[in-house]
């Protein structure tokens, strides 16, 4: 298990994250992705740090809060060591029926810390993260309280969730002006077969130094390899019961027909391939996976194993290429020559 530095920062996480939104399944939504409990939870947790995992994520909408309860027990169960374990959750989301219990203001991130610190038993949060854009906050609101946190010690790291680029970099210009922590994580969907990302996000993490934490890696199960073009979600399945994230099903069956042969030559899981691809991605800091059984855990981290060569690669980038956008398309037109001469440079730098 590798592990990498989260954005500009010297925290090093593991290049996988377990998820813990299986736990808990209080809610009607909730109740359809997982409804892991304390004991299975302990032995998932138990079984990501003995191979290697350092790096937990949560939120406080998860299962109303049984997620992050269940995630602190389970590290106190076991005793882990603080210093052992980078913990991850995130504000937001409605916590409450009042009009102020959601959000990304400065009283609803007040309060969810606290929430969270004593649900999870700890006395500091390593990354506290925005779940979602705020339209009704202010940025400048939300980055001024995030520093609050990280000044008085409550938090370590800032990130967010979801958000857009041009959301991104102005929170990341205003905590520049005012000498206020800034981002240093986006937490965001990416999958070989939804690679949107790519467009302006991927550019705009590499531009500012923000690390990557990629949450649902297999489209919902989609890429699992138990569905394909004539391998339809069971009724049942969670699929069936809850059909998120949205996915281009065409693409999907593209790449999946893509990664078959790949994984049997590999003798791995099309799941493997699929974790494997994003780990292959420079940008990528940390994969987040989710398990109800052990099996799956114990599969998904095997992915780190896998080795993709250039020419697997290439497959995988035909079969899920994003189609061409403007301005993507004239920005290649005319960086061409450009490009060019700064690869000349370079190589001009490297001979001896």
């Amino acid at each position: 298990m590798r592990h990498n530095p989260l954005g500009r920062t010297g925290l090093y996480v593991s290049e996988l994250c377990l998820g813990t939104m299986t736990f808990g399944g209080t809610g009607e939504m909730w109740n359809k992705i997982g409804d892991v409990q304390q004991a299975d939870a302990e032995r998932l947790i138990g079984a990501a740090l003995d191979g290697g995992i350092n790096f937990i994520d949560t939120a406080d909408v998860y299962s109303g809060g049984q997620s992050e309860q269940i995630t602190g027990q389970a590290l106190k169960n076991l005793r882990v060591p603080r210093e052992d374990v980078v913990i991850a959750t995130k504000v937001f989301g409605e916590t409450g029926t009042g009009p102020n219990a959601r959000g990304a203001t400065r009283g609803h991130i007040m309060d969810g810390i606290k929430a969270s610190l004593k649900r999870l038993q700890l006395d500091h949060i390593d990354l506290y993260q925005i779940h979602g854009f705020d339209p009704a906050t202010p940025i400048e609101e939300t980055v001024r309280a995030l520093d609050q946190l990280v000044r008085h010690g409550h938090v370590r790291y800032v990130g967010v969730s979801n958000w857009a680029a041009w959301q991104i970099v102005k929170a990341l210009g205003m905590a520049e002006r005012l000498g206020l922590a800034r981002f240093e994580s986006l937490q965001a969907y990416y999958t070989v077969a939804g690679r949107d990302l790519e467009r302006e996000l991927v550019p705009m993490l590499a531009s500012e130094g923000l690390g990557l934490m990629v949450w649902s890696p297999l489209a919902g199960g989609l890429l699992s390899g138990k569905y394909g073009r004539e391998q339809q979600a069971e009724a049942g399945s969670r699929r069936t019961q809850f059909d998120f994230p949205p996915v281009d099903k065409a693409r999907a069956w593209d790449c999946v027909d893509a990664m078959r042969p790949i994984a049997e030559s590999h003798g791995v899981s099309v799941a493997q391939v699929a974790l494997a691809w994003l780990l292959h991605q420079p940008q990528v800091t940390s994969v987040i996976v989710g398990a109800k059984r052990p099996d799956q855990l114990a599969d998904n981290m095997a992915a780190t194993k896998v080795v993709l060569s250039p020419a697997e690669l290439s497959q995988l980038d035909a079969a899920s290429r994003l189609p061409a956008e403007y301005p993507g398309w004239m920005l290649e037109r005319q960086g061409g020559n450009r490009r060019k001469q700064i690869a000349e440079a370079i190589g001009r730098s490297q001979v001896p």
